[in-house]
């Protein structure tokens, strides 16, 4: 996995690979990839780097880099297009050396973000491990 994601050009360098597919930034069909991970033409690479996120489709196997014209020939990107300039100069930025954002400010910033789904919330019912003190008591 890291090898083909190096030579097809989707990270300067091998190691840079390597750590992201150690980080879970790599996934493979939907399921986190590790670096020593064969990749077969037809399977679907998900990459989050800087931000973004680059889908594509593993058209060929390569071992070695090579130049940019035939790893394009390697891949098919399917990728979303970049947010517009009109849409990157509306999101909020904070000031460099601001610091820490305070709590207020973190929750004006998390109104503006997409709610959490519902994979995300705790179910409400669902068995809990016994706490600290009911392990004391019981005993």
């Amino acid at each position: 996995m890291d090898s083909w994601t190096w030579a097809v050009r989707l990270f300067k360098t091998r190691s840079a690979a390597a750590q992201a597919c150690r980080g879970g930034h790599v996934r493979v069909n939907g399921v986190a990839a590790k670096p020593a991970q064969p990749v077969r033409p037809g399977d679907e690479v998900r990459i989050r780097a800087g931000g973004s996120e680059r889908i594509v489709i593993v058209e060929r196997i390569i071992a070695k880099r090579v130049g940019a014209p035939v790893a394009a020939q390697c891949l098919i990107d399917r990728s979303p297009p970049p947010p517009t300039p009109e849409i990157l100069a509306s999101m909020p930025r904070r000031d460099r050396g601001s610091g820490r954002p305070t709590k207020r400010e973190r929750r004006e910033t998390d109104r503006l973000r997409p709610s959490a789904s519902a994979d995300t919330l705790p179910v409400v019912g669902a068995e809990q491990p016994p706490s600290r003190a009911d392990r004391w008591d019981s005993g």
